[in-house]
Protein backbone atom coordinates (compact mmCIF):
# COMPACT_ATOMS: atom_id res chain seq x y z
CA UNK A 1 0.00 0.00 0.00
CA UNK A 2 1.54 3.21 -1.08
CA UNK A 3 1.44 5.83 1.43
CA UNK A 4 2.11 9.56 1.07
CA UNK A 5 2.54 11.55 4.22
CA UNK A 6 3.42 15.48 4.12
CA UNK A 7 4.98 17.32 7.43
CA UNK A 8 5.99 20.64 8.66
CA UNK A 9 3.05 23.12 8.14
CA UNK A 10 2.48 25.84 10.58
CA UNK A 11 2.18 29.51 11.44
CA UNK A 12 4.78 31.30 10.44
CA UNK A 13 5.54 35.02 10.25
CA UNK A 14 5.48 37.31 6.29
CA UNK A 15 8.95 36.86 5.17
CA UNK A 16 10.08 33.68 7.24
CA UNK A 17 10.97 30.41 6.25
CA UNK A 18 9.22 26.97 6.17
CA UNK A 19 10.22 23.61 5.05
CA UNK A 20 7.78 20.83 4.26
CA UNK A 21 8.79 17.29 4.20
CA UNK A 22 7.00 14.41 1.98
CA UNK A 23 7.59 10.88 2.36
CA UNK A 24 6.32 8.03 0.11
CA UNK A 25 6.28 4.58 0.93
CA UNK A 26 4.76 1.00 -0.52
CA UNK A 27 6.24 0.63 -4.25
CA UNK A 28 9.31 0.85 -6.30
CA UNK A 29 10.01 1.99 -9.19
CA UNK A 30 12.54 2.97 -11.96
CA UNK A 31 11.44 6.70 -12.19
CA UNK A 32 9.35 8.80 -9.96
CA UNK A 33 7.62 12.40 -10.36
CA UNK A 34 7.01 13.89 -7.41
CA UNK A 35 4.86 17.31 -7.57
CA UNK A 36 4.10 19.77 -4.60
CA UNK A 37 0.29 21.40 -4.59
CA UNK A 38 -1.27 23.96 -2.99
CA UNK A 39 -5.10 24.65 -2.57
CA UNK A 40 -6.99 27.33 -0.79
CA UNK A 41 -10.54 27.34 0.04
CA UNK A 42 -13.01 27.69 -2.61
CA UNK A 43 -9.99 27.39 -5.41
CA UNK A 44 -8.49 24.79 -7.51
CA UNK A 45 -5.72 22.99 -6.61
CA UNK A 46 -2.64 24.46 -8.05
CA UNK A 47 1.22 23.32 -8.80
CA UNK A 48 3.68 24.39 -6.84
CA UNK A 49 6.38 22.55 -8.48
CA UNK A 50 7.71 19.52 -9.12
CA UNK A 51 10.97 17.01 -9.32
CA UNK A 52 11.86 14.10 -11.74
CA UNK A 53 13.78 11.92 -8.99
CA UNK A 54 15.68 10.53 -12.51
CA UNK A 55 17.52 13.58 -12.83
CA UNK A 56 16.56 15.73 -9.91
CA UNK A 57 15.39 18.03 -12.71
CA UNK A 58 12.56 20.78 -10.98
CA UNK A 59 9.85 22.88 -12.28
CA UNK A 60 8.00 25.45 -10.29
CA UNK A 61 5.22 27.78 -10.92
CA UNK A 62 6.17 31.51 -11.73
CA UNK A 63 4.24 32.29 -8.32
CA UNK A 64 6.66 30.84 -6.79
CA UNK A 65 9.60 31.08 -8.18
CA UNK A 66 13.11 31.94 -7.30
CA UNK A 67 11.45 31.68 -3.20
CA UNK A 68 10.62 27.87 -2.98
CA UNK A 69 13.05 25.16 -3.98
CA UNK A 70 12.05 21.39 -4.06
CA UNK A 71 14.94 18.64 -3.37
CA UNK A 72 15.03 15.12 -2.75
CA UNK A 73 16.65 12.53 -0.56
CA UNK A 74 17.09 9.11 -2.47
CA UNK A 75 17.84 7.26 0.61
CA UNK A 76 14.95 8.29 2.69
CA UNK A 77 12.56 8.09 -0.25
CA UNK A 78 11.88 11.97 0.52
CA UNK A 79 11.23 15.30 -1.37
CA UNK A 80 11.09 18.51 0.59
CA UNK A 81 10.39 22.32 0.00
CA UNK A 82 11.94 24.71 0.89
CA UNK A 83 9.45 28.03 1.12
CA UNK A 84 11.71 31.31 2.00
CA UNK A 85 10.22 35.11 1.92
CA UNK A 86 6.57 33.77 2.61
CA UNK A 87 3.73 36.27 1.96
CA UNK A 88 0.17 36.02 3.03
CA UNK A 89 -0.70 34.82 -0.51
CA UNK A 90 0.81 31.01 0.33
CA UNK A 91 -1.58 30.21 2.79
CA UNK A 92 -2.82 27.43 2.08
CA UNK A 93 -3.31 23.13 2.58
CA UNK A 94 0.14 21.72 0.29
CA UNK A 95 -0.12 18.82 -0.71
CA UNK A 96 2.64 16.14 -1.92
CA UNK A 97 1.88 13.96 -4.65
CA UNK A 98 3.94 10.72 -6.57
CA UNK A 99 3.86 9.53 -9.63
CA UNK A 100 5.76 6.08 -10.76
CA UNK A 101 6.27 7.10 -14.18
CA UNK A 102 7.77 10.58 -15.64
CA UNK A 103 5.01 12.89 -16.14
CA UNK A 104 4.68 16.60 -16.60
CA UNK A 105 5.75 17.86 -13.13
CA UNK A 106 3.28 20.39 -12.84
CA UNK A 107 0.03 18.53 -14.28
CA UNK A 108 -1.93 16.47 -11.96
CA UNK A 109 -1.89 13.32 -13.47
CA UNK A 110 -0.27 12.22 -10.17
CA UNK A 111 -1.09 8.56 -8.64
CA UNK A 112 -0.67 8.99 -4.99
CA UNK A 113 -1.85 12.26 -3.04
CA UNK A 114 -1.07 12.67 0.49
CA UNK A 115 -3.45 14.21 3.03
CA UNK A 116 -2.32 18.04 3.13
CA UNK A 117 -0.43 19.81 5.60
CA UNK A 118 -1.46 24.06 6.55
CA UNK A 119 0.73 26.43 5.92
CA UNK A 120 -0.64 30.07 7.36
CA UNK A 121 1.89 33.12 6.56
CA UNK A 122 0.56 35.86 9.07
CA UNK A 123 1.04 39.57 7.89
Amino acid sequence: QVQVVESGGGLVQAGTSLRLSCAFSGRTASRYTMGWFRQTPGKERESVGGIKWSDGSTYYADSVKGRFTISRDNRKNMVYLQMNSLASEDTAVYYCAVAFRHIDPTSHGYDYWGQGTQVTVSS
